[in-house]
């Protein structure tokens, strides 16, 4: 309870210095630098202490210090610290002297005056001894090199079982210019307007170098404003199925044979081949007969239905020898009687934008 007072008192002192901290230099204009402090510090040991013989009766008092430190990054820093401290002892009117030293790294929380260290120290003030220290302070920059600091501590023994607190009021001097600000460049000089030239198609080439007139605007051009057409693979494949030792073609196929069929019209240029299957029941003599007769009927509705030139369609009837699905089972069977047929044309088609 010795130091709470002033711990409070360094967090009241945040808002204040947080008021004065667009004046302060950036982060980025710290970096790199050296710095030195020189500190008055309030010391209160641990109560043991103060009844301890063995610390010779240890109560508060002050210090004298100094601190010489370089910031690593933005936000973090590293420092060495020499306090030479005399305090009053409990059970002599002499006073207890002797030096803390260690060293201690230091956190800046972006954009506020506000920091956090973290240390190690020793002490031969009354007796030797070493402890962690943890602590927070604000700065106020006075000018750009200059600020005033409040830090509060607690010192935690190692060596040694205590609790000390300490506060330090100080000045901080940052060594160094910060690093100069690039000067701007100099303006580009205005440039000299060209003729403008128009695009009546719209399609990003000038007129006096589009030789496409009227190009669809939705198209990508070419370097002289005409269509980029690529060539694109497209195919259409027809699988259908038939009953048991059966070439009749299932109502529910015609509407897949008529986009076969519309597929054909569209690509005059291209031929389809059908393909009758069998499953493995029967000869494969008959087998290969009854996979004729599928070929056939789908082949026949292609051209009987919708007109496509018998020229165009080839029936080849593979009996038993393409088995889509192994096995002798019933699903297996179903599968097996089937046709199969696919087209593939090539389109050309316009490049979009």
């Amino acid at each position: 309870m010795k130091l709470k007072t002033s711990a409070i008192a360094v967090l009241a002192a945040l808002p204040l210095m947080t008021a004065v901290a667009s004046a302060a230099p950036t982060a980025a204009e710290l970096q790199d630098r050296v710095y030195g402090s020189v500190f008055w510090e309030h010391y209160a040991p641990d109560n043991d202490k103060t009844k301890s013989l063995d610390w010779k009766g240890q109560n508060n008092g002050n210090g004298t210090g100094l601190n010489i430190g370089y910031r690593i990054s933005e936000s973090w820093g590293i420092r060495a610290e020499y306090v030479r401290q005399d305090l009053e002892s409990e059970f002599s009117d002499a006073d207890i002297k002797g030096n803390r030293v260690g060293m201690d790294l230091v956190y800046h929380v972006d954009s506020l005056p506000l920091y956090f260290v973290g240390g190690i120290k020793n002490y031969t003030t009354g007796r030797s001894a070493s402890a962690a220290n943890i602590g927070m302070g604000v700065n106020m920059f006075v000018t750009d090199e200059v600020a005033l600091f409040v830090e509060a501590n607690r010192y935690q023994g190692i060596s040694k079982a205590f609790g000390d607190h300490g506060v330090k009021v100080g000045l901080t001097y940052n060594f160094g210019a910060a690093p100069a600000a690039e000067p701007a460049p100099a303006p580009e000089p205005a440039p000299v307007a060209a003729p403008v030239i128009g695009d009546a198609d719209q399609d990003g080439v000038t007129d006096d170098k589009d030789q496409c007139a009227n190009t669809p605007i939705t198209d990508k051009v070419d370097t002289v404003g005409c269509s980029i057409f690529t060539e694109n693979s497209v195919s259409i494949a027809l699988n259908a199925q038939f009953d048991n030792d059966s070439s009749v073609v299932k109502e529910q196929y015609h509407a897949d044979i008529e986009k076969l069929a519309t597929f054909l019209k569209r690509f005059p240029n291209t031929d389809v081949e059908i393909g009758g299957h069998a499953s493995n029941v029967g000869t494969p003599a008959y087998n290969l007969a009854l996979s004729q007769r599928r070929a056939d009927a789908i082949a026949d509705v292609l051209v009987s239905n919708y007109g496509i030139e018998r020229s165009r369609v080839k029936a080849v009837g593979y009996g038993i020898t393409k088995p889509k699905a192994a096995g002798s089972s019933k699903a297996a069977h179903a599968i097996n009687r089937r046709i199969e047929a696919t087209v593939t044309a090539s389109v050309k088609e316009a490049v979009q934008r």
